[in-house]
């Protein structure tokens, strides 16, 4: 399963100078000592919570920073020691660009540079800091030890910007460390006629480190058959519940629990091959073996934390699972594919698939039914973020973007008009481009999100739909 939860190591930095116990005025030890306790205290207070937690350097010295060279090997070994997910350069004065760099250089975690605006200016001229002049001297030591790094704009620790950016990399972090821990498992083989879905498995881990399982269909029919015997009762309560919240168009009790008895199956899959996230066989070999198609199982799933995509699309299971990541397990991503274009609107576009929505994205207003045992309903308006992780010709990219609902006519499956600013021009990209019909979406704005992600994946480069 996927792991929302991070830790982050939080190193405050201030010049080490001569005379760094006598100083007064500009570089003063304890003005960057107290510009750090107030930044400390503020995260602490405004952005630990269950999900994210955070070390500091208050065992370190009197004024709990970073600024001597020759302590970067004892910081290093305290962040390992307390397993950090990154580390967060906070400058208090004009910093020390070296050991920031050495720092981050050993530890090979994301790095997230900022340092709180300047705000004191004495009558007499006087200031004490100079924290933007020093973030430009640290991102250049950084850079030079070509180290990707992730910065927030010198603002305020009280300000909108500061929040933004802060949360943007945690999300950014909870996708490197999933994205780089990553199990997928494919269960059952390539649908036979879905040659635009197939993928190099090799390549994926060596170039990325996924750890990629098959399960045969044998196997997994056997998981369902145990399913349907263990948990009967439990699948007809289940079935109960299913018909109050969609029409479910003459579907029979047993089929009904046919349909829901996937859940099990896969959670078994999930539990037993210790995986992230699922790519099936879906409409073709499912029916053959079991007398049901599983796509009403993946949209309870996706409500319970548990990704399983559909037509065996490994590269869509990735996108599903970055997206979920941004995201922090607070919402579930749908698998629209990008179908027909909007009748009127020339610059709106189906983005369906035939079931397979988390009902929690389901419009309110929508009446959800069984269409040929499938979830139909319509999702709910708003801004949207899209994205698909792709392989081709040895190279990887991110196409991310986003866009916003708009009106359209009713269909079948589940489904969202997506507007975009210039569809004709996304057309020709994806019929020249490398990427496949299949989309992933997530409700939300995380575009941003996806790019500064890209940068700390070598091999993986960000590749925006509207250019």
């Amino acid at each position: 399963m996927l792991n929302y939860k991070i830790k982050i190591g939080m190193v405050p930095v201030i010049r080490d100078l001569f005379d760094f116990s006598t100083r007064k005025g500009i570089f003063e030890p304890a003005k960057g000592a107290e510009n750090k306790n107030r930044v400390r205290s503020y995260i602490q207070e405004h952005f630990r919570d269950d999900m994210t937690d955070f070390c500091d350097l208050e065992w370190l010295n009197e004024l709990g920073v970073l600024y001597k060279n020759e302590d970067v090997d004892r910081v290093c070994a305290y962040l390992q020691k307390e397993k950090v997910d990154a580390i967060f350069l906070i400058n208090c004065n004009f910093g020390n660009e070296e050991a920031c760099g050495r720092l981050a250089k050993k530890l090979k975690l994301p790095v997230l540079l900022w340092g709180a605006q300047d705000m004191v200016f004495e009558e007499n001229g006087q200031r004490y800091t100079d924290v933007q002049c020093g973030l430009f001297a640290i991102s250049k030591q950084l850079r030079r030890y070509q180290i990707p790094f992730s910065y927030i704009e010198n603002s305020p620790v009280e300000s909108e910007v500061f929040a933004k950016g802060l949360q943007r990399f945690f999300s950014v972090v909870t996708m490197v460390k999933n994205f780089k821990n990553l199990t997928v498992t494919q269960v059952g083989t390539r649908l036979t006629p879905f040659k635009s879905v197939m993928y190099n498995e090799l390549e994926l881990t060596e170039k990325f480190g996924i750890n990629m399982n098959n399960l045969n269909m044998a196997v997994f029919e056997q998981k369902f058959r145990h399913a349907m015997e263990e948990k009967k009762g439990m699948l007809q309560e289940e079935a109960k519940e299913i018909k109050k919240r969609y029409d479910v168009d003459g579907v029979e009790d047993a089929l009904l629990e046919k349909m829901l008895a996937f859940v099990y199956a896969y959670q078994k899959v999930f539990e037993e091959t210790g995986s992230d996230v699922l790519a099936s066989e879906c409409w073709t070999a499912m029916p053959a073996a079991v007398g049901a198609n599983p796509c009403l199982a993946m949209s309870v799933l996706y409500d319970m934390g548990y990704i399983v995509t559909c037509e065996s699309d490994i590269h869509g299971a990735i996108t599903n699972a970055l997206l979920m990541c941004a995201a922090r397990g607070k919402s579930a991503p749908a698998f629209g594919e990008l179908t027909v274009r909007h009748p009127e609107n020339p610059n709106a576009e189906l983005l369906w698939h035939c079931g397979p929505f988390p009902y929690s994205m389901k419009d309110e207003k929508a009446k959800a039914k069984l269409f040929n045992t499938k979830p139909s309903f319509k999702a709910k308006d708003g801004q949207y973020t899209i994205a698909r992780f792709q392989g081709d010709r040895g190279k990887y990219t991110l196409l991310g973007g986003e866009f916003k609902t708009v009106p359209g006519p009713h269909t079948f499956g589940t489904y969202m008009w997506a507007e975009f600013k210039d569809w004709p021009k996304i057309e020709k990209k994806m019929i020249y481009g490398p990427y496949i019909h299949h989309m992933s979406e997530i409700y939300g704005s995380y575009a941003d999100v996806l790019e500064e992600f890209c940068q700390f994946i070598p091999g993986l480069q960000y590749d925006p739909i509207e250019e």
